[in-house]
């Protein structure tokens, strides 16, 4: 018979992805983990499996509290165009208040080069972002709030680069004007062209 887990599940996730998310994935160690989650290894590898495995887990909770939450929650209050207006407001402001960055974009840039089964992890990840962003321009080009010219996939990988783009440029240069100026500017190019009122 099993024995039962001596710890909190919650507690000790929170843990470690507060390790990963602070110090990366490269320079977190089973033997950090273990400090940080007050586990033994053995205790580490018994409960979660290696530290991809465990890796893993960390970032979707992270999203399931961070960008799967927005989603939800946007797809359901707004119209899609604003949707799309108030998750980029919504990064932005994340950005500037937490210097740690954003967990999914901080292990794409440091790990998915070098780790293929890590790498495909957070390509899955980014691709739950790209679909909603494709969800919304389509729905917005139906509803006539987005351009119909651009094509919706082309539009969608653009938001998907400008969250990525604002979350790493806030890690250096953390101004409002300079990640909400960059905001303005890629909605604009979601709005549809204005008819000739003088006719």
């Amino acid at each position: 018979m099993a024995r039962a887990r001596e710890f909190d599940d919650t507690t000790v996730l929170d843990a470690a992805t507060d390790r990963f998310w602070r110090h990366g994935y490269a320079a977190t160690s089973v033997r950090d983990l273990g400090e940080a989650m007050g586990l033994v290894p053995a205790s580490l590898y018994n409960a979660f499996g290696s530290k991809h495995a465990l890796f893993a887990l960390c970032l979707d909770r992270y999203l399931d509290r961070n960008m799967r939450e927005r989603i939800e929650r946007l797809e359901v209050q707004q119209a899609p165009r604003l949707a799309i207006e108030a998750f980029l407001k919504e990064i932005v402001a994340r950005s500037l208040a937490d210097p740690r960055g954003c967990l999914l974009v901080n292990s794409a840039l440091e790990v998915a080069p070098h780790d293929a089964e890590i790498g495909a992890v957070i390509d899955a990840r980014l691709g739950e972002l790209e679909a909603f962003f494709h969800r919304c321009v389509l729905a917005g080009q139906r509803d006539g709030s987005i351009a119909a010219a651009p094509r919706a996939r082309d539009l969608a990988r653009l938001l998907l680069t400008t969250v990525m783009g604002l979350r790493v440029l806030a890690r250096s240069k953390p101004e409002p004007a300079l990640l909400r100026g960059a905001v303005r500017q890629v909605l604009a190019l979601l709005d549809p062209p204005l008819t000739d009122q003088s006719t």
